[in-house]
């Protein structure tokens, strides 16, 4: 989590310090933080905790498979950064000033940085997981997936909240010449040694995230392009005269499900690579030179001699890619929609009870279960 944006304006202070150039600030920030953020908590609280609810029931139907771990861990990673976000619209609202405890600064930081970089390991698990599933199937069937995930899962959470360490830690809270109380900003008034560090552990981050995005570009890639050129069984096509109209239904019948089945598969595929390239590529992408433009270090490494426009829209892009990449809490649900078909089957039958006024008790349960066991005899040529 890199919210450290150079701010310097508040509502009750208008643009006191606004034309300070000691400040990298777009005042179109506050009224945008404040409503987007309003409209990520709503939509994503509901979202997240719709999709835990059905994750619950199907685990009481059947067992959570790998792909179930993945995206359980991944929607609590999300309801960590929307339970923050009420703290970040008051922040906004107020003109970039803390009205709350420091630890609390430290706190919601935490959940920013473990949503983003949790969200980005376990897709990137998912990646793995269906390259996996499609190149190699027979292998994928026969290993325990189940343990699988939970090892991984584990991997990521020690390996996010350890990087959190540091935002729960050290101060996150600066106080600047205007009385006003910023959470991880105004780091500029920091000594150069203190900025380097900061402009190294940025890099560290950044370069670890280019290292995750290349292999989950090349999984899906190649996942897209095996399923692509996987070709239907002959015998799925067969002449009129060599086989009774009856297994001849049943035989095409057989191949639209596959079909479909590939479908599905390559959406999912889709879903994960627009999440990356849509929230979190253009942040990574800016944050480099964005990060030395606020640090403003003063002479030696890290020091930059940018004139003022350049550095204003290197703010204001910054800016967007933060909106982008909270987005992902409402866009996460969207994988999981194309990951599984009994997601799918669950949210339909739901909707239906919904209109009908009635909760899908055992009858969908048993439904459920059904829909399931044929899923999985529907795989042996395409694996989702």
């Amino acid at each position: 989590m890199n919210k450290m944006e150079g701010t310097t304006d508040q509502n009750v202070t208008a643009a006191s310090t606004a034309n300070s150039p000691d400040f990298l600030d777009s005042n179109f920030r506050y009224m945008l933080f404040s409503v987007v953020y309003s409209i990520f908590f709503v939509v994503g609280l509901l979202a997240n905790v719709f999709v835990l609810s059905i994750l619950q029931c199907l685990h009481k139907v059947k067992g959570m498979g790998e792909i179930d771990i993945y995206m359980t861990n991944l929607t609590i990673a999300d309801l960590l950064f929307v339970c923050a976000l009420p703290f970040w619209i008051s922040y906004y609202s107020n003109g970039g000033h803390w009205m709350y405890e420091e630890f609390l600064c430290r706190l919601t930081g935490s959940f920013f940085f473990i949503n983003t970089y949790g969200t980005i390991l376990f897709l990137g698990a998912i990646s793995l997981n269906r390259y996996w599933a499609v190149t190699q199937p027979l292998n994928a069937a026969a290993s325990n997936n189940r343990r699988r995930g939970i090892i991984v899962c584990v991997l990521i959470w020690v390996c996010t909240v350890s990087s959190a360490i540091p935002h729960l830690t050290l101060e996150g809270g600066h106080t600047d010449e205007d009385n006003l109380t910023r959470c991880f900003e105004g780091y500029h008034n920091e000594t150069d040694t203190v900025k380097r560090k900061v402009a190294i552990n940025n890099f560290l981050i950044i370069g670890l995230f280019f290292v995750v995005f290349f292999l989950v570009m090349v999984c899906n890639l190649l996942s897209a392009r095996d399923l692509l050129s996987q070709k239907l069984p002959q015998t799925e096509l067969p002449s009129e005269k060599s086989i009774p109209g009856k297994s001849n239904k049943t035989l095409l019948s057989l191949g639209k499900r596959l079909r479909r089945l590939k479908r599905r598969a390559l959406k999912m595929l889709l879903a994960v690579v627009g999440v990356f390239l849509l929230c979190f590529l253009p942040h990574h992408v800016v944050q480099a030179p964005w990060v030395l433009a606020v640090l403003k270090i003063k002479e030696g490494w890290g020091h930059v001699d940018w004139d003022q426009n350049t550095l204003q829209t290197l703010n204001d892009a910054h800016q967007i890619t933060l909106v982008l990449m909270g987005l992902n809490c409402i866009l996460d649900p969207v994988v999981y929609y194309f990951a599984t078909k009994k997601f799918r089957f669950f949210i339909k039958v739901h909707l239906k009870t919904v209109v009908k006024r009635e909760w899908p008790s055992k009858t969908l349960k048993t439904q459920i279960s059904m829909t399931s066991r044929t899923h999985s005899q529907r795989l042996s040529s395409v694996q989702l």
